[in-house]
């Protein structure tokens, strides 16, 4: 049985290995022949039985109780949305509830927002593709139109990795907000795809892939290193929007009155269609 079939195990598997004996408070004697926690560790500090819990792992008891998946939670030490994570592969919709996946089609009223809003923004879908965007955005990344793929571009396109001065923590948390977005639905084709090629040509995604990182695709304080005019950090907000399939309004904007505001005005002049 695979990963994509074992969701529940493989992420067990994956959490655990990050886990030293030392954060769980587990005394080391001899040599250790696995990475982290070994699985009858986690069950012992989980209160479940060895046996239960390597059923769990082969993915041979798909049903674990609440309380089951909050203990393990606890002892695989998981913030809010790794834990919320893992109550959605531990308890998912039964395969017929899940309905087809309809194409993305961004709400006009949202089209016309992104088309007037005076800073960089563009529309996100649930497997990061680029479904709107404004001048603007084009100016700060020409990867930021419609068409583009925000994992595609930052893994395979170096014009892209060299706008990050910190790429290997914007890369970590662009992987952990993908997998939040996703979320159980990992046999989807189009995540499948999207997976296995980055997977092949990109060892360090599939490196981040294997970790099974969950974090919510949430605002931040970003630094680029642009072309045109040097560094700038700005906040990047992401809204949700309501009535979409996973959705985001993501827009880049800085305090005024501030270098980064002037360096954002000199990428809005030259986004501006000439008269």
């Amino acid at each position: 049985m695979g990963d994509d079939e074992n969701r529940l195990g493989a992420f067990l598997r994956a959490r655990r290995e990050l886990i030293t004996p030392d954060e769980a408070g587990i005394p080391v004697v001899g040599v250790r022949r696995v990475a982290g926690l070994r699985r009858e560790e986690v069950a012992m500090l989980a209160g479940i039985s060895a046996d239960y819990y390597l059923r769990l792992e082969q993915g041979r008891d798909r049903h674990p109780s609440p309380q089951v998946l909050d203990a393990l939670a606890r002892v695989l030490r998981l913030d809010a949305d790794a834990a919320r994570h893992l109550n959605e592969i531990g308890m998912p919709r039964p395969r017929a509830v899940r309905t087809r996946r309809r194409a993305e089609v961004v709400p006009a009223h949202t089209l016309r927002f992104v088309g007037q809003v005076p800073f960089p923004a563009f529309v996100e879908g649930r497997c990061l593709d680029v479904l709107a965007a404004n001048p603007l955005a084009a100016a700060l990344s020409p990867r930021l139109t419609v068409g583009g793929n925000r994992l595609r571009d930052f893994f395979l396109d170096d014009a892209e990795r060299d706008l990050f001065p910190h790429w290997d923590e914007a890369a970590a948390g662009l992987v952990a907000g993908f997998r939040q977005s996703i979320g159980a639905d990992t046999d989807d084709p189009r995540v499948i795809a999207l997976v296995g090629e980055l997977s092949l040509a990109s060892p360090v995604f599939g490196r981040l892939w294997a970790r099974h990182d969950v974090r919510m695709r949430q605002g931040a304080t970003v630094t680029f290193a642009h072309p045109s005019v040097g560094a700038l950090t700005v906040d990047r907000e992401k809204l949700a929007i309501p009535g979409t399939d996973g959705m985001m309004l993501v827009i880049y904007h800085a305090e005024p009155g501030t270098a980064d505001a002037d360096k954002l005005a000199l990428l809005a002049a030259s986004a501006a269609p000439a008269r």
